[in-house]
């Protein structure tokens, strides 16, 4: 029976080197994201109820906008899966 393989002492400060600040542009990209999805949420509200209903439909996209590049940019410095 094998065990698990124990991470060396240096590999974190390889894996950090690699990508410096990896969890606080995560943390940015999740706080700017739940953000979007508020503003959208408040603007989907805003249109449904025809309340300034030409002037929410741009923000309405915008936070779309800011959600989509979130997610986006997430995917992107999501780790790589090693083989």
């Amino acid at each position: 029976m094998q065990s698990p393989k124990k991470p060396k002492p240096y590999d974190n400060l390889r894996a950090e080197a690699k990508a410096p600040y990896r969890y606080f542009r995560w943390f940015i990209y999740v706080a700017l994201g739940s953000s979007g999805l508020i503003g959208a949420i408040v603007f989907l509200v805003q249109i449904i109820s025809g309340n300034d209903v030409r002037a929410a439909i741009p923000n309405f996209f915008l936070q779309i906008g800011v959600m989509s590049l979130m997610i986006f940019l997430i995917s992107k410095d999501r780790p790589k899966i090693q083989s």
